[in-house]
């Protein structure tokens, strides 16, 4: 049985050529050559069955045999909204284990807390796109630019949106249980390793959103963004 390659191609019915990135891939380490089935993901729900017409070293073109439009596993929006670690690889890590899972979006902020005040999404977007082909995933999520958490609050019109923290004085709910199998539209706002400040939580909190805890252990915020996804994916499952 050959094996299903697949490649990432934005706006895949407006032309014929695989990116550059993709070609050389798909040339040089597959060694695909005219004649070959392969499949192209558009990253706004589509799969498309095609056939590889040309390959060459930085050029591969192709034809659409059939549109495959996909379902998607989850209804709604999936918001992640967090300060990002000063070792990037984790922040990496985190945004591929989240796509495989299932997410719509992530933003990065800057919080009284953050190690990491700087940035650059080039890379996290690459990570996005390796992701999503490896796991099959449809929808591209999408990533934005860091943002001052002030800023972030006073702007996001999601409908269920909470705040996850550690503060024991502030009462807060399971994230879990304040979802709803009827519940969409959600954004999680996770803070950095030394959480949000207090006045943080309680800005957030006037602008509408809700209190939330992930559980008993005191999590990596990596492992609590992953948390989050997980929980949200699962009360939003279709």
């Amino acid at each position: 049985m050959k094996e299903t390659h697949f490649f990432y191609v934005p706006k895949t019915t407006e032309t014929d050529e695989l990116p550059r990135e993709e070609a050389i891939h798909a040339a040089k380490v597959l060694r695909l050559k005219p004649g070959d089935d392969i499949y192209l993901m558009d990253g706004v729900g589509n799969f498309y069955h095609a056939q590889m017409n040309l390959a060459t070293a930085k050029h591969c073109l192709y034809e659409i045999k059939e549109i495959l439009p996909q379902q998607p596993t989850w209804k709604g929006h999936i918001h992640l909204a967090i300060a990002p670690t000063k070792d990037m690889g984790r922040m990496e890590w985190l945004v591929e284990k989240a796509t495989e899972i299932g997410f719509d979006e992530i933003s990065f902020l800057n919080c009284q807390f953050s190690e990491r005040h700087i940035l650059k999404t080039e890379r996290v977007e690459r990570i996005v796109i390796s992701a999503m082909k490896q796991s099959r995933k449809a929808w591209k999520p999408k990533i934005n630019s860091m943002i001052n958490l002030t800023d972030f609050i006073k702007t996001n019109t999601s409908r269920n949106k909470f705040i996850c923290h550690c503060y024991p004085e502030i009462k807060r709910r399971d994230l879990f249980e304040q979802l709803s199998p009827l519940t969409d539209d959600v954004l999680v706002m996770i803070g950095p390793e030394g959480d949000f400040s207090v006045a943080e939580v309680e800005a957030a909190m006037a602008m509408g959103f809700n209190s939330a805890s992930l559980g008993n252990s005191r999590l990596r915020t990596e492992t609590a963004g992953i948390s989050a996804i997980m929980q949200a994916n699962l009360k939003l499952r279709k």
